[in-house]
C-alpha cells in the first residue's frame, strides 16, 4: 500500500500509526512525500524502526496525478491501496480485504470496503454529501456484491459513491489503464469507468474497515465554492459519454450527460455562495447545476 502525501504531517503520522495497528500484520507501507516542506516528515519516518514502512522522497514536487503514477511505479505487489494521508485504516482492513480477494466469487480487479466517514478530529460525522451519496446512489447491499459492466458504469457516472483512498486495485489491472491529465480531482471516477469499460468488476463490501477524513482543508473542498471542481467534472463527463456512446454503452453516456450527483452537489454548495455574496460562483454554480450534456 502507499500514501502518496502532500498535506498535514499530524494526519500522517495518524494514517501511518492506523497501518501500523493492523490486526493482520502481512502488509507493506510506502510513503511518497512529494517534496512537502516540513523537516519534521523524513524525521518521524528516521525514527520510525518498521521494517514493513518504507520512506521515499520526490526529487521534485510532481502534483497529485505524477505522484499517484510515481506511486504505481514502485508497486511490486500484486495489489495497491492508494491511502489518503489524512485517512485512517481500521484495524480489520487488511484482514478483512485478503479475505474477499482470497474469496471472491470471481475475479475482480477492485474491492470497496465499507467505510466511515470523519471530522477532522476524527470523530464520526454524516455530512449531507455522504448522506446522499449513500441513499441515492450507491448500491444497496447486504454481502458481498460484484458489480461489472454497463450497470457499474451507469452508477458510477450518476454519483460517484466510492471512496478512493479506501480502494484495493489489482495491480496489473490499474496499470493497464492511465490517469488523465488535467482532472485531478475527479481522476478516480475516470479510471473506474475505464477499468468498467474495459471489463473489470468491482465487490462491494459491507464491512466498515475504513474512515474518510472530510474537512475543509480537503483538496476538493476548497474548489466547490468557487465552482472550480465543476468545471472539470463537465469537462470529464463529456469525455465520458463519448467513451461510452463509442462502447455502445448507451445508458451509461447518458448517466455521463446528465450527471445528477454532480449537480446536485452544486445546488447544495449555493447557500454557501450566497452567504459570501459570491457573485460569481453563484453563477457558475447554478449553470452546472441546471446544465446537462
Amino acid at each position: 500500500m502507499f500514501i502518496p502525501f502532500w498535506g498535514d504531517p499530524g494526519y500522517l503520522r495518524e494514517a501511518v500509526r492506523s497501518v501500523q495497528a493492523q490486526t493482520d500484520p502481512d502488509w507493506r507501507l510506502v510513503v511518497v512525500d512529494d517534496c512537502y516542506p516540513d523537516p519534521t516528515v523524513p524525521q518521524f519516518f528516521a525514527g520510525l524502526d518498521d521494517p514493513r514502512v518504507t520512506y521515499v522522497r520526490n526529487e521534485t514536487n510532481l502534483g497529485i496525478t505524477d505522484n499517484y503514477r510515481r506511486c504505481l511505479e514502485l508497486a511490486t505487489q500484486p495489489w495497491v491501496v492508494l491511502l489518503g494521508c489524512d485517512d485512517l485504516m481500521l484495524p480489520g482492513y487488511v484482514a478483512t480485504l485478503t479475505a474477499a480477494i482470497a474469496s471472491a466469487p470471481s475475479p475482480v480487479d477492485v474491492i470497496q470496503p465499507g467505510v466511515r466517514v470523519v471530522d477532522e478530529h476524527g470523530g464520526a460525522v454524516d455530512p449531507l454529501v455522504d448522506r446522499v451519496k449513500r441513499r441515492l446512489f450507491a448500491p444497496r447491499i447486504t454481502g458481498p456484491t460484484v458489480l461489472s459492466g454497463e450497470p457499474l458504469a451507469v452508477s458510477l457516472l450518476r454519483g460517484n459513491w466510492t471512496y478512493w483512498p479506501s480502494l484495493a486495485l489489482r495491480t496489473e489491472a490499474v496499470r493497464a489503464h492511465r490517469f488523465l491529465d488535467g482532472f485531478p480531482l475527479v481522476q478516480d471516477l475516470a479510471l473506474l469507468v475505464d477499468m468498467a469499460l474495459a471489463g473489470s468488476q468491482m465487490l462491494v463490501l459491507p464491512d466498515e474497515v475504513f474512515a474518510y477524513r472530510r474537512h475543509s482543508a480537503s483538496a476538493s473542498s476548497l474548489t466547490v465554492v468557487d465552482g472550480g471542481r465543476f468545471a472539470g467534472e463537465r469537462a470529464y463527463f463529456e469525455l465520458a459519454a463519448a467513451a461510452c456512446e463509442a462502447h455502445g454503452w448507451h445508458a451509461a453516456a447518458r448517466a455521463a450527460r446528465t450527471h445528477p450527483a454532480s449537480r446536485l452537489y452544486a445546488v447544495s454548495q449555493l447557500p454557501v455562495a450566497v452567504r459570501q455574496r459570491s457573485w460569481d460562483s453563484i453563477r457558475t454554480l447554478a449553470a452546472h447545476a441546471v446544465r446537462t450534456g
